[in-house]
C-alpha cells in the first residue's frame, strides 16, 4: 500500500468503533482505491464475506507494503485485537500452536482490512468445533495453457458428481485463474477423511473426463488439464473465502455464482468496484447454503469402490525423496515472484532451443509456504525437449533458504 498522511478516520460499524489507519493510502494504483474504499466494499458484502469467513478461525494474509510486494501470513491474533474479535487456538503438524483470530461481524471485517488484509483465509472449521471441518473444498486449478472453457466444464463435472453422492456444490471465482465450488457438510469427520472424500471426488472426475482434469498430486505430470486440488482440504490450509479481493492489479474479486451463470460469466467481470452493485441486486447467490448440510457418505463409499489412490515411485536420492517419472531440472529457488521469473528468463538465454520447445505446462513456477510467507521455486520439465538436447541439472541461478535461522521443535539442527 503506498504511503499517505491522511489522518485516521473513525468509523462506527453497528456500534463499534473500528479505527482506520491511512485511509486514503492508495491500495489499487489502476482503479485508484484507498484502504478506506476496501473498508467500504467489505461493509457493502458484509453478509456474504461472514457466510464464508465468520466464526471460523483465520490466517490473517497482509499487504503492509501493497499489492506488489508478497505478503506475509499472520496465524497469531494480535495481543491488542478489539473485543469484537474473537479467538481459536489451533494446533500446528510441527507440534506449534496460534490463537488465531474469528470474527463474526462486520467491524471485524473493518478491523482485518485495516490490518492490511486484502483476501480472507478461514479454515474449513468452526471455532467451537477445530477438529470437524464443516465445509468440503473443490479447487478447481488449471495449468498453464488451460482456458476458462475448460475450467467450466470440469466444474460441472464435478457437479455431477456431487449430485451421485447427495452432496450440493456452490460455485465461486476464485478471484485469480481457477474456480471453486464450496460443499457444506455435517461436522462429523476429521481432517483426514475430509481429505479422502475430497481426493475421492478429484479421481471420479478425472475418470470421468480424462484429459479435461486430472487428481495426479505431482505438477509435472498433469499436462494442460484442471488440477481438482484435493488437498486444500489438508488440516492448517486456507483459501481465500467467498467476496475476498485478490492482490492483482484489477482488484478482482472471488464471487459467488449461480450455476445457470458459471458458463456466461468471466473473472474479470468481478471487482470491488461491480461487486457491491451486483450485491445490492441480486443479493448472495450463496445464500442457501448453510441450509443445504450434506454428508461424506456417499464420497467415502465410492472410495471404497475406487480402493487406494496410486502412488508416485519414490526414491533415487539419498534423502529418500520421491524420484520424478519426468525429466525435470531445478533452475532456481527465490524469494519473490519476480525473481523467479527472471532466473527462468536466465535459464532460457542459455538454453533457447531447449526454452522454444516447451510447453506452457512444462514450466513450473510453484508459490511455496514458508514460515510467514511464500518463497518460489522454479523447474523445468523437459519431456518436448528431445532427449540429446536436454540440457543437465546446473547449479541453481537463485538459492533462496526460506527457513534459514528458523526454529521449530523437532527440526534438526544445524
Amino acid at each position: 500500500m503506498s504511503p499517505s498522511k491522511s489522518e485516521a478516520e473513525i468509523l462506527d460499524i453497528q456500534g463499534h468503533e473500528v479505527r482506520i489507519s491511512s485511509p486514503g493510502k492508495i491500495v489499487f494504483p489502476q482503479q485508484g482505491l484507498t484502504k478506506l474504499d476496501v473498508v467500504r466494499y467489505y461493509l457493502s458484502v458484509a453478509d456474504g464475506a461472514l457466510r464464508g469467513a465468520g466464526g471460523r478461525p483465520m490466517v490473517l494474509k497482509r499487504f503492509p507494503k501493497g499489492i506488489d510486494a508478497e505478503p506475509f501470513f499472520q496465524k497469531r491474533v494480535p495481543e491488542n485485537h478489539p473485543d469484537f474479535v474473537d479467538t481459536a487456538t489451533l494446533q500446528y503438524a510441527r507440534g506449534t500452536s496460534a490463537e488465531e483470530a474469528v470474527i463474526r461481524d462486520a467491524a471485524g471485517l473493518a478491523w482485518a482490512i485495516n490490518l492490511g488484509c486484502l483476501d480472507l483465509n478461514p479454515h474449513p472449521v468452526r471455532a467451537e468445533d477445530l477438529d470437524h471441518p464443516d465445509e468440503l473444498r473443490i479447487d478447481l486449478d488449471p495449468m498453464p495453457g488451460v482456458d476458462w472453457t475448460q475450467i467450466v466444464d470440469a466444474a460441472f463435472v464435478a457437479r455431477e458428481v456431487l449430485d451421485d453422492v447427495g452432496l450440493v456444490g456452490w460455485p465461486k471465482t476464485s478471484g485469480s485463474r481457477g474456480m471453486h465450488i464450496l460443499v457444506r457438510i455435517a461436522p462429523l469427520w476429521d481432517y483426514k477423511q475430509v481429505r479422502l472424500a475430497a481426493e475421492t471426488l478429484a479421481r471420479e472426475v478425472e475418470n470421468r473426463a480424462p484429459g479435461l482434469a486430472t487428481a495426479r498430486w505431482w505438477k509435472e505430470e498433469r499436462g494442460e488439464s484442471v488440477f481438482v486440488d484435493f488437498n486444500q482440504n489438508a488440516k492448517d490450509r486456507t483459501v481465500a473465502s467467498a467476496y475476498s479481493i485478490r492482490p492483482l492489479p484489477d482488484a478482482r474479486v472471488s464471487t459467488p455464482l449461480d450455476w445457470d451463470e458459471v458458463r456466461d460469466r468471466r473473472p474479470e467481470e468481478f471487482t470491488v468496484l461491480t461487486v457491491p452493485q451486483r450485491y445490492a441486486e441480486i443479493g448472495d447467490p450463496h445464500a442457501g447454503i448453510d441450509d443445504a448440510v450434506g454428508t461424506l457418505d456417499g464420497l467415502l463409499r465410492l472410495a471404497e469402490e475406487l480402493g487406494p489412490a496410486e502412488k508416485p515411485p519414490r526414491g533415487g536420492g539419498a534423502d529418500g525423496r520421491r524420484q520424478s517419472t519426468m525429466p525435470l531440472i531445478e533452475v532456481a529457488r527465490t524469494k519473490t515472484k519476480p525473481e523467479a521469473l527472471e532466473a527462468l528468463d536466465e535459464w532460457g538465454s542459455r538454453h533457447p532451443s531447449a526454452a522454444a520447445a516447451l510447453h506452457p505446462a512444462d514450466v513450473l513456477v510453484d508459490g511455496m509456504r514458508g514460515s510467514s510467507s511464500l518463497w518460489y521455486r522454479v523447474r523445468v520439465n523437459l519431456q518436448h525437449v528431445p532427449e540429446p538436447e536436454r540440457p543437465p541439472q546446473e547449479d541453481l541461478i537463485a538459492d533462496y533458504d526460506p527457513w534459514a535461522g528458523k526454529t521449530w521443535p523437532g527440526r534438526p539442527a544445524g
